[in-house]
């Protein structure tokens, strides 16, 4: 995850809210704002005519057009769902995917008044509203799986409003990602776009249900950004490259489409982060060209196969390029290889810097992340490498990602760049390896201690990660890397390869201007 990314979601303690977290029953405040009537003028004000205002009329005009030829294939997905007192509470009551740390008591959580304590610890019965899009005229549909993840019932409100019930056809957990089908015929529905070509400042159309009471809205916004990473620290295997867009998407918009001035569908709107818990400028949404290929599978098979590769990485960055002798800040950084996975049979090695996929460019590692989940098991693929500053090619068959298997694994979605003092280290002992719960086979030094306002501390280091490596040469002992560390000039970045909660991933450190007899 890039720095932006990271601070975004880990120190501002913004909230990421999947968009179709709404209750079926709309709860809220609604507020009566008024206002005295201005004294009239000595003369009545004239409109003005088309002529002075045609570019603001032919907009209007065209967005029109776009709204009135989708909103017919948008849907409100209604859902009823049985979940277990412990997923009630650890989810905020709405099935769906994990937030991040300290984000849960947004969903009817502790402290709110619909949850808590008093909760009967028996199954609940829940209620949801989502959204959806009429990808074919004999009723398939698209929306997101944290819409209808338990679902006992599903229904289907059209714009016309006739109300169907619908089956669940297959699911993508990986991109959150699911369709239903409604028996019905003739319907309308929405053509795929190209969400390769979009580019920033593109006119988009949101279209939804925010929570789940205000149906068939439809907002207006542009393209704020493109390929943003994942954001969710429960699941830093899921693939990013989602659509970043200031259209208003709230709870209750999950599954709805976002569509471009063509009226081509381009992306599913999926969450939105905020600090309020309501949309704040930025919504996301999945990429048709992940869409795309997950509904396609879903309907041919009822399921989808997404490759791996059993590696996690970082990022090239302008931080860490130097480290590995690299002429530009672009490619993966290969920081932990899973054994007996297929990049570990087919001789990757932790440190190879990925750089070209079949031969195309490899920008970053969620790009390649992406690019890897929509290759099929049991494809050869012919990666680019540089092996201690030299070119190599690595041939790699893709193995089949299972929700318990690593799948390629953009490791900048971990916890941040690191400095160097305000830390402490000490060996890894029997006691140390039972306090951090730290597995035999990892080698290295445990940090102990964090100065609060340190380096390390603003840089995300905690107790119980394990260094493993200082610029790239392993590190066995606490006194050897204190030596490592002290023997380096004041102002020179270090690299570090951290072990943490199970995963390894470089780190560029920073040392600080001050000077310090502790690490």
């Amino acid at each position: 995850m890039s720095e932006s990314t990271n601070s975004l979601v880990a120190k501002s303690k913004r909230l990421v809210i999947p968009a179709g977290a709404a209750a079926a029953a709309f709860l809220g405040v609604v507020l009566l704002v008024g206002h005295r009537t201005a004294q009239a003028a000595s003369s009545a004000a004239m409109p003005m005519d088309d002529s002075s205002v045609s570019s603001l009329v032919a907009l209007d005009d065209a967005v029109e057009a776009v709204a009135a030829r989708v909103t017919p294939a948008v849907v409100s997905v209604s859902v009823t769902a049985k979940v277990s007192p412990d997923q009630a509470m650890s989810d905020g009551g709405q099935g769906q995917q994990q937030l991040p740390p300290g984000f849960q008591q947004f969903f009817f959580g502790s402290g709110s008044p619909f949850g808590g304590q008093g909760m009967p610890q028996q199954p609940q019965v829940e209620h949801g509203i989502g959204s959806g899009i009429i990808i074919s005229p004999d009723g398939y549909i698209l929306t997101n799986h944290h819409v209808v993840d338990n679902a006992t019932q599903i229904r289907v409100t059209m714009h016309d409003r006739r109300v169907f019930p619908a089956k669940l056809v297959g699911v993508d957990t990986l991109n959150d990602l699911a369709v239903i089908k409604i028996d019905a015929k003739n319907l309308p529905s929405v053509p795929w776009g190209d969400s390769t070509k979009l580019r920033p400042g593109q006119t988009v159309l949101a279209f939804g249900s925010p929570f789940g009471y205000f149906q068939f809205s439809v907002t207006r916004g542009i393209i704020s950004a493109l390929d943003r990473p994942n954001p969710f620290t429960d699941n830093p295997r899921r693939p990013g490259d989602f659509i970043q867009t200031d259209a208003a998407i709230n709870p209750g918009n999950s599954g709805g489409p976002l569509v471009d001035a063509h009226g081509e569908l381009i992306g599913i709107n999926t969450f939105i982060i905020t600090n309020s818990g309501q949309f704040a400028g930025a919504g996301f949404a999945i990429p048709s060209q992940i869409a795309r290929a997950s509904a396609e599978s879903i309907i041919k098979t009822g399921t989808v196969q997404h490759g791996y590769l059993g590696i996690a990485m970082n990022d090239v960055t302008p931080d860490n390029a130097s480290f590995f002798s690299l002429p530009d800040a672009s490619g993966a950084i290969v920081s932990q290889v899973t054994p007996d996975s297929p990049a570990s049979r087919a001789g990757l090695k932790t440190g190879d810097v990925l750089r070209e996929l079949n031969g195309k460019k490899i920008v970053n590692g969620s790009a390649l992340q992406v690019a890897v989940t929509q290759i099929a098991p049991g494809n050869t693929i012919e990666l680019g490498i540089l092996r201690n500053g030299k070119p190599e090619t690595v041939n790699v068959q893709v193995g089949k990602y299972h929700a318990n298997t690593e799948v390629a694994d953009n490791g900048s979605a971990g916890n941040g760049q690191h400095a160097r003092l305000g830390l402490g280290v000490g060996n890894l002992t029997s006691d140390v390896r039972q306090q951090f719960n730290i597995p035999s086979q990892v080698d290295g030094v445990a940090i102990e201690s964090v100065r609060p306002a340190s380096p390390a501390d603003d840089a995300g280091l905690a107790p119980g990660d394990v260094i493993l490596e200082i610029n790239r040469k392993p590190v066995h002992s606490a006194d050897s890397f204190v030596s490592n560390v002290h023997a380096l000039p004041a102002d020179k970045d270090i690299l570090l390869l951290v072990w943490s909660h199970g995963g390894a991933s470089y780190r560029v450190v920073h040392p600080s201007a001050s000077t310090d007899n502790g690490m």
